[in-house]
């Protein structure tokens, strides 16, 4: 993908000045926060703001918060998850970071402005969406309002931590606006919304960023209100389309205080909650065998996603994660189980120019003895 530069605030000058308030904050008595009471804490922390607000009067009122965000904040984050265009954050460091931004991968020419700054912010952000890592845990999951984060230590990457953040649409996407994009021909969108008033049972498949959970938004947003979807993820993702609809989401404890709660135990659950549909943000391991035994029993018009390229791989694949579910079945009972609960798979995908596309829409129209044989639907 092209990479060019996206507009930010900073330069050498500011980038000094940066340096210069962090020296005067190093001044400051240094204390344990995590152990203060919560009064002196607070103290403390009005010392700093008192402290930047001296230091930063003569300053905009863009350069001030960028001030504030830097030593109290997220530092440059925050200015980027203000711009609604940006759909992902990437850092891979305190001087690189990199942006999403009409489905082209930009670079930053921005940063934090020393290793320190970096780490507090960090550990600032893994505080407000619960995603804290240690040296046995070096990766874990959260949300900040709008956003999925996912944090990796040092541990693993040999060098600083990383982290991404991926956006939530604040308005769902429909199968309208992705039309008006040009995501698909008028005709495939017409087979999808048919497939969806017909109770068919369908997988979205697509690499990572293709826009699957985009694609599985704009069918819930087709259901009718009284219809009743149970919506299993592991981070949450998917909009409710009804006040009837629900959402039940995995729990993994870092701290193994409490038992987790598995997506394969979320879809048993959810079966004893009167669903009309079943749908599973992204199916990774054996939860695919009770997702599909819950179809084979007749909850029609359930949908999910699976990370494959194309229809043949996301068979395989489905193939394979179902053995995991059920080690003893032979591939021909794997097999029967697809045919009898799936009728269709949407491969979706990115364009040389970086934009999300619908590669197609296939039926499975037949189990022989080599597999399956699937028929796409002409645009």
């Amino acid at each position: 993908m092209r990479e060019q530069a996206a507009e930010t605030m900073m330069d050498l000058q500011f980038l000094q000045f940066l340096r210069e308030v962090e020296a005067e904050l190093s001044a400051l008595p240094v204390e344990d926060f995590s152990f203060l009471a919560a009064d002196r804490r607070t103290s403390h922390q009005e010392k700093v703001i008192q402290l930047l607000t001296r230091l930063t009067g003569q300053l905009s009122p863009r350069e001030k918060r960028r001030v504030l965000a830097e030593f109290t904040g997220l530092g440059p984050l925050e200015e980027l998850m203000e711009d609604q265009e940006i759909t992902e954050i990437m850092v891979n460091g305190p001087q690189s970071l990199w942006i999403e931004k009409g489905g082209q991968v930009l670079s930053v020419p921005d940063g934090f402005c020393s290793e320190g700054s970096f780490r507090n912010s960090f550990e600032r952000l893994a505080e407000r969406a619960n995603s804290h890592i240690t040296i046995e845990r070096p990766m874990a999951s959260g949300h900040l309002p709008g956003f999925r984060v996912q944090v990796v230590g040092g541990e693993l990457t040999r060098g600083a931590p990383s982290l991404c953040l991926r956006r939530h649409p604040d308005n769902p996407w429909t199968l309208e606006k992705l039309a008006a994009l040009g995501w698909a021909c008028g005709a495939s969108i017409l087979h999808l919304r048919n497939w969806i008033k017909q109770r068919k049972n369908f997988l979205v498949l697509g690499s990572t960023g293709s826009g699957k959970t985009s694609v599985v938004n704009a069918c819930l947003q087709e259901l009718a209100e009284r219809d009743r979807a149970l919506i299993l993820e592991d981070t949450q993702e998917l909009s409710l389309p009804n006040g009837l609809s629900q959402r039940l989401l995995t729990r993994e404890d870092p701290q193994r205080i409490l038992p987790d709660i598995s997506l394969s135990d979320l879809v048993k659950q959810a079966l004893r909650l009167r669903p009309d549909r079943l749908v599973v943000g992204e199916m990774r391991g054996g939860e695919a065998k009770d997702f599909l035994m819950a179809l084979s029993t007749g909850h029609r018009g359930s949908f999910g996603t699976l990370h494959a390229s194309s229809p043949h791989q996301g068979l395989i694949r489905l193939e394979m994660l179902i053995q995991m579910g059920a080690p003893h079945w032979n591939l021909q009972a794997i097999r029967r189980l697809i045919q009898l609960s799936l009728d269709g798979l949407v491969v979706v995908g990115r364009e040389a120019n970086g934009n999300r596309a619908l590669q197609g829409l296939y039926q499975i129209t037949a189990l022989e003895e080599t597999g399956f044989l699937i028929e796409p639907l002409a645009c």
